[in-house]
């Protein structure tokens, strides 16, 4: 049979499941393990639920929360460059666990980054079933990373059949196999699992019910059906998905929680972009809610680090390649500013008056405020002119501020 799992490079995601009769065949085999994804959701969800108003802040730093996925396989020289500009703290590169081949360039990479790195394991169906097979890679993997980091992410995507899982059972099989190993040889090894994407928590609940040690939850929490962040799916938006998620893992395991992917498909990039253009957004819009996404995601108090997906990609990242020269959309310089202004900053709280919202920074001497609107544009009078910053790092002086979809910084010192 031809193999039905194929790689789409122009999105770097595997292509959609074709043959029908495979797909029928594969799940009836998984019967039982869907079975048990309902029976756990039935019995996690509603207690998370109920603890979601208990739970604790997590002390965290507002500089881990800005992160990004770079490919060190392409446009290496010019990534590591660009890497030094943003002045990003934490980068995250995806390994493909069925091309192990590239290690070695990977490693060589690692050694020139000064970044702290996550590495994600990427899974194939071949070394979902083959239990040999993983077996080895999780061993040459871990051989060869385990010098430039400690956190590695097991599998990914795991609630999609055409990354190779059909099930929780087999990812938590999967996992098994590299915490053996770890266990047995690379006792320092942080491991981080779960790997669901989008709000589909009752994956999640299969997965924490298992007595597997997880030392830190995955997430793939995309919102680009819905729009802006702010903007609710079944009652939840952003940051009540976040402290949602953050209860039920409190119910097993207190573990830092990271999203390790997200981001919006851009208008007019086809084939790149990795979903429809009925989801995709502008390049403006891109920049607007991704930053607000991390913004809200720090104010949520429960997330360690978000990860940008990623620096250079056409149809969805801060770089478009598709010209004779990489282009750097208003979004590097958005993500730029973002990183510049978090660092070494405090998250105070956020306050929001109908679609206003403002957000209070502590930062030595100085005060951090943040504005933007999730709705229309409103003007905010000061009683002097202040310089602010907007959100690609251009400063200004008024006294009447047009507060819109943009976030704009305003940093005051305490004398």
């Amino acid at each position: 049979m031809q193999n039905p799992y194929e790689w789409d490079h122009y999105s770097d995601q595997p292509y959609q499941l074709k043959d029908k009769r495979y797909k029928k065949k594969s799940r009836k085999m998984v019967t039982g393990s869907l079975i048990r994804t309902a029976l756990y959701s039935l019995i996690f969800l509603p207690l998370a639920l109920l603890a979601t108003p208990f739970r604790r802040a997590k002390e965290y730093t507002s500089a881990d929360i800005v992160a990004l996925v770079v490919d060190p396989l392409r446009y290496g020289e010019e990534t590591l460059e660009m890497i030094g500009e943003l002045g990003v703290k934490k980068i995250e590169i995806r390994i493909k666990m069925w091309e192990l081949d590239s290690l070695r360039s990977v490693e060589q990479f690692c050694k020139r980054c000064d970044t702290k790195i996550l590495f994600v394991l990427m899974q194939d169906r071949e070394s979902v079933v083959d239990e040999e097979l993983r077996q080895k890679s999780f061993e040459t993997i871990f051989k060869v990373l385990s010098p430039y980091s400690n956190e590695f992410v097991i599998g990914t995507t795991i609630n999609r059949a055409k990354w190779g899982f059909w099930s929780v059972d087999e990812y938590l099989l999967f996992y098994k196999s590299a915490l053996d190993l770890r266990n047995k040889e690379y006792p320092n090894l942080l491991l981080i699992g779960g790997g669901v994407i989008d709000f589909e928590y009752h994956f999640f609940a299969h997965v924490l019910s298992s007595r597997l040690k997880f030392d830190a939850i995955s997430s793939l929490l995309y919102v680009d059906r819905r729009g802006a962040p702010e903007r609710s799916q079944l009652g939840f938006d952003l940051v009540s998905k976040i402290n949602l998620l953050s209860s039920l893992i409190a119910l097993k395991q207190r573990v830092p929680l990271y999203i390790t992917e997200t981001n919006y498909p851009l208008t007019g990039t086809a084939p790149y972009a990795p979903t429809s253009e009925k989801e995709a957004v502008s390049e403006s819009e891109y920049s607007c809610y991704m930053v607000r996404y991390f913004l809200l995601a720090l104010a949520s108090k429960q997330v360690k680090s978000v990860f940008w997906h990623q620096l250079i990609a056409s149809g969805y990242g801060l770089v478009d390649a598709r010209g004779s020269t990489l282009r750097k959309r208003e979004a590097f310089y958005a993500f730029k500013t973002l990183v510049a202004v978090l660092d070494g900053s405090e998250f105070i709280t956020l306050a929001q008056k109908r679609d206003l919202f403002e957000m209070l920074l502590q930062r030595d001497s100085s005060t951090i405020r943040i504005f933007w609107s999730g709705g229309s544009e409103q003007r905010r009078y000061f009683s002097s002119e202040y310089e602010f910053v907007d959100m690609s790092g251009k400063k200004f002086i008024t006294n009447t501020l047009l507060i819109g979809a943009a976030p704009i910084y305003l940093i005051e010192d305490n004398i």
